[in-house]
């Protein structure tokens, strides 16, 4: 049977994807820079081929930044309304890191993999049944 097709956008249009093949693991990233970045306790990643990320309307913006790891990240994001579609991530080459909120149908993520936990809110409780790392573990 074949993967069924996924598709997702920016806030504003300007931007539509889609995603053929299956994604690998959905990740919540607690360190503090997915915090500022997500405005929000956790940033969340579907890791997804890069083969099988396909940008079908608009083109994205780009930037490079520094990750806690020591590592560099680039973001891509919608020049109009600033929407993170996914970074890259020079540990996981040849993958997308997509922003999986933007989906249209985000009825299926529950994250199975929670990093940099030793930066996490306080009032976060992980599920037992998650992997759970206090730092980058790839």
């Amino acid at each position: 049977m074949a993967d069924p097709k996924r598709t997702g956008g920016c806030q504003c249009g300007a931007i539509r994807y889609e995603i053929t093949g299956t994604p690998g693991r959905t990740v919540a990233c607690h360190c503090a820079d997915c915090q500022q970045q997500s405005g929000s306790a956790f940033g969340m990643t579907l890791i997804v081929g890069e083969n099988d990320f396909h940008l079908t309307k608009g083109a994205l913006k780009s930037f490079t930044a520094p990750t806690a790891s020591g590592r560099t990240k680039q973001g891509a994001f919608c020049p109009d309304c600033g929407t993170r579609i996914y970074h890259l991530i020079e540990a996981r080459k040849g993958m997308v890191s997509l922003k999986p909120g933007t989906l249209d149908d985000t009825s299926g993520l529950k994250p199975d993999l929670h990093i940099w936990t030793a930066q996490k809110q306080p009032w976060i409780v992980i599920p037992d049944d998650a992997e759970v790392h206090e730092k980058q573990p790839f």
